[in-house]
């Protein structure tokens, strides 16, 4: 548990796990990056909450924040690579060994045409949403989407998402408010990532929750 406890809190724990690990943080934070946007299983782990906190510890000097945005930005990148190919090889396989009533062909042919026609869109905002964030790969992957445009889109939000995180910690993990009330900060960042998820479920519910109308009420 203490293992598990450790991860999950790393973002809130940073400064006291680079006075302990040094160099080694780097490594720490690689591995938790790409396994939080690259294991279906693992997207529970910290990820826009832990780019803020690197970055606000590289501004005090005890991380260079030049070195630390290009190898989050790889392993940003390679998790979605790791995680679209598990899609690509294993999703398909998986629900045909399994002859799923739930999953069937032609809901893969959909996935694909979704993927073809909005997945850009889809793989970049999903870098800005926790949970969606490790889905979207996977989901790219079992659907087939072309994987030229796949990679492309990647390193578009991958870029964009630790770019803006990473470096938002770095300068304005320095203000004096920021620095006394880091827990605090880091608490209203997951919140303020997991809201448009949590808005677009509430959307959902009202949609589901609508009558119907009939044609009369139409033209009324």
């Amino acid at each position: 548990m203490e293992f598990i406890d450790f991860f999950l809190h790393i973002d809130r724990e940073l400064g006291n796990i680079v006075s302990q690990y040094g160099i080694w943080t780097y490594v720490i934070l690689f591995l938790v990056i790409f396994c939080e946007t690259g294991l279906v299983v693992t997207p529970f782990l910290p990820g826009d909450s832990l780019l803020f906190a690197a970055g606000a510890i590289a501004s005090s000097g005890s991380l260079h924040v030049h070195s630390l945005f290009l190898l989050l930005l790889v392993a940003a990148i390679a998790g979605d690579t790791v995680n679209y190919h598990i899609g690509y090889f294993l999703g398909p396989k998986f629900l045909e060994k399994n002859k799923s009533k739930f999953i069937k062909k032609e809901y893969l042919e959909r996935t694909h045409q979704y993927f073809e026609k909005y997945g850009g869109k889809t793989i970049i905002i999903a870098r800005f949403v926790p949970i969606v964030r490790t889905f979207a790969p996977f989901l790219a992957g079992i659907g087939s989407m072309t994987y030229r445009h796949f990679i492309s889109y990647n390193i578009i939000g991958a870029l964009l998402w630790v770019s803006l995180f990473t470096y938002t910690g770095y300068f304005f993990g320095k203000i004096p408010f920021v620095e006394k009330n880091f827990t605090l900060v880091i608490l209203a960042i997951i919140v303020i990532s997991i809201m448009p998820a949590v808005i677009e479920v509430i959307k959902a519910k009202r949609e589901m929750k609508k009558p119907d109308m009939t044609d009369d009420e139409e033209k009324n």
